[in-house]
């Protein structure tokens, strides 16, 4: 999820909060896109949970790398333990060996 800091009737780091605190939203991950360049509101935004942070003007490397490195991240969160019933089921489906 993209989310701006300067939002119109509330704090970006209020609604990156508010997504920690309830449970259907906790492990969503969040890319800070903010036009701050203030130490403090990337300090906030780390501290509430958010993934990345990203300043605007967009650097568009910059902002691949940070929604890569979630890719990356969700990866490595979602694989399954070595020796469980999933992986060798994928295995024996693509047709190797258990």
């Amino acid at each position: 999820m993209l989310l701006d800091l300067k939002l119109p009737k509330i704090d970006g780091v209020q609604v990156l909060e508010a997504m920690r605190a309830d449970e259907k939203l906790r492990e969503v991950r969040v890319v800070v896109l903010t036009s701050s360049k203030e130490e403090r509101d990337l300090v906030r935004s780390y501290d509430a949970g958010a993934s990345a942070f990203v300043v605007k003007p967009i650097d568009f490397s910059e902002f691949i790398k940070a929604v890569a490195d979630l890719g990356v991240f969700w990866a490595v969160l979602n694989e399954p333990p070595p020796g469980s019933a999933k992986v060798a089921r994928e295995r024996i489906n693509a047709g190797g060996r258990v």
